[in-house]
């Protein structure tokens, strides 16, 4: 796993290479060396572990998930603070399934590092909602369900949160 600097300094080598192909009048080196270098810049932004680790999710595949997060050795050093929380995040989705105490810590360091979807903030706030709703913290999860509720903009979690809300009354 590369140190996110790394990613940037490769991208900034590439790119003053590209230049000098330029100069050297091997054009089409120097436009293929500066499209490669967005790669880099790309990846800087978006790592490549969690993004292959979102694609596992959708095919419901945890474990495969779980292997692709596990190459992530120290987040801090490896992510920029938006990936921080999108880890942090995939763990609390990962965990849910068998601890919840350990997935309400997750979701909460996602929450506090940032998510950059609404969706993905309004489903944190809502798997919290369920571990406070469980742990029967009523208040704290009538709150986190109103927040979720603001978040859902395009009504993807409307029937889920209505369902917590139903099961909430009988509480």
């Amino acid at each position: 796993m590369f140190h996110k600097n790394i990613k940037l300094v490769l991208a900034a080598l590439i790119i003053a290479f590209g230049i000098y192909q330029f100069t050297e009048s091997n054009i089409g080196n120097g436009i293929f060396l500066l499209l490669f270098s967005t790669i880099f810049i790309f990846l800087y932004f978006k790592n490549e572990f969690i993004l292959l680790a979102f694609l596992k999710l959708r095919k419901q595949d945890f474990p495969g998930a779980q292997k692709w997060l596990s190459y992530i050795k120290n987040p801090e050093a490896a992510l920029v603070q938006k990936q921080q929380g999108y880890f942090n995040y995939l763990h609390g989705l990962m965990v849910s399934q068998t601890n919840l105490i350990e997935a309400e810590k997750y979701f909460k360091k996602a929450i506090a590092l940032g998510l950059s979807m609404d969706q993905d903030l309004a489903l944190a706030k809502l798997q919290l909602a369920g571990i406070a709703m469980t742990r029967r913290r009523k208040m704290e999860a009538t709150a986190l369900l109103n927040e979720a509720k603001k978040l859902d903009k395009q009504n993807m979690l409307k029937d889920q949160i209505k369902m917590m809300k139903d099961q909430m009354k009988k509480m």
